[in-house]
């Protein structure tokens, strides 16, 4: 249409059939407070917001969706090892999809390695809560997160980290399972691999072990014991180490699965066929260990439980209800498959 000479625009069309002014007078009311019913704010009688919320409904108005912060957790890792991040991340979903939150992760082993912080980075990106698996977390880390009002809780941290909540399986358990089980084949030089004692699951499984041989009526040989960290080249290091002993153990309880694998290794180097002249134990129950030839004997953690207990002790935090505790441990089972076997008659 054209008015005056002047093309003449047409207008968007507004969300009702009838203009605001217009809502205002078959109210009675201001077109300000048609504004303040319309989008959900207050100062309004409740009898007065009726009536113009039911002139608003019959006009084919909507009220706007209130914009809502994002809901979300970050799980932060450091060196992650994929199968075991994958079940707690998938722990962490399963039970943050039911409340709308958003999941998500990094990795911050190269910030570490290169001297550069990491929480302030985090923080910054104002994440509903945070889940940490990483040996680096500490009680100081902790009272960042508490200043900056971001809940915090651990999975397996290596230290106490009062009062900031932490998950973890039952390590003492698991490492008595799997020693139990090499004294029943009829064991009795075995081997222990760990990793270092300031590791406070390390520690638990170090008791577990020698609790299981102390029960069983074995002294526990310490030229068998060898303390690393929880990586393969460190297993096959130090089984190297004692498999070149005079009296060589028939059997070695690992740390970890990476630490069993590196005593595969060694034992190939040296000759020695597992299970017939060596039996193996690890523990966690990575995809890799049933992939083994032969395949592991290991203890399972319950991964994927523990991401769901540390999500639901995070959005409790985050909804700001107290906990009844500090620490949570869940149970792991002995899972026996072909690295084991009775010592062979020498």
């Amino acid at each position: 249409m054209i008015e005056d000479g002047r093309p003449r625009r047409h207008r968007k069309p507004r969300r009702g059939d009838l203009p605001i002014a217009r809502i205002a007078e078959l109210a009675g009311v201001s077109p300000p407070t048609v504004s303040k019913v319309l989008n959900g704010r207050g100062g309004v009688g409740e009898q007065t917001r009726q009536r113009v919320e039911a002139l608003l409904r019959d006009h084919g108005y909507r009220r706007p969706l209130a914009a809502r912060p994002t809901l979300c957790i970050e799980v932060v890792f450091h060196q992650m090892l994929p199968s075991i991040a994958m079940e707690i991340l998938r722990g962490v979903e399963e039970i943050a999809s039911r409340r709308d939150y958003t999941v998500g992760f990094t990795d911050i082993r190269r910030r570490v390695s290169a001297g550069l912080p990491w929480v302030e980075p985090l923080l910054l990106r104002q994440p509903t809560a945070v889940i940490t698996v990483c040996s680096l977390i500490t009680a100081q880390h902790g009272e960042q997160f508490a200043a900056s009002g971001v809940p915090l809780v651990a999975i397996d941290p290596i230290g106490e980290l009062f009062p900031t909540p932490a998950v973890g399986s039952n390590n003492w358990s698991g490492a008595l399972a799997a020693t139990r089980h090499l004294l029943d084949l009829g064991h009795r030089r075995i081997g222990l691999l760990t990793g270092p004692v300031k590791d406070l699951s390390a520690r638990a499984r170090l008791d577990g072990f020698r609790a299981a041989l102390d029960h069983a009526g074995v002294p526990h040989d310490e030229t068998l014991e060898r303390r690393g960290v929880f990586t393969f080249e460190n297993g096959r290091d130090l089984a190297l180490e004692i498999l070149a002993l005079p009296k060589p153990p028939t059997a070695v309880a690992c740390g970890d699965d990476l630490q069993a694998l590196g005593v595969y290794a060694a034992a190939k180097q040296v000759g020695l066929r597992i299970p017939e002249d060596l039996s193996v134990v690890g523990f966690d129950d990575i995809d890799h260990a049933a992939w083994l030839p032969p395949p592991l004997t290991t203890v399972r953690q319950p991964f994927a439980e523990m991401g769901a207990t540390a999500a639901r002790l995070a959005i409790s935090l985050a909804d700001g209800e107290p906990l009844g505790q500090e620490r949570y441990e869940l149970g792991t089972t002995l899972v026996v498959r072909g690295s084991t076997a009775p010592p062979r008659a020498r």
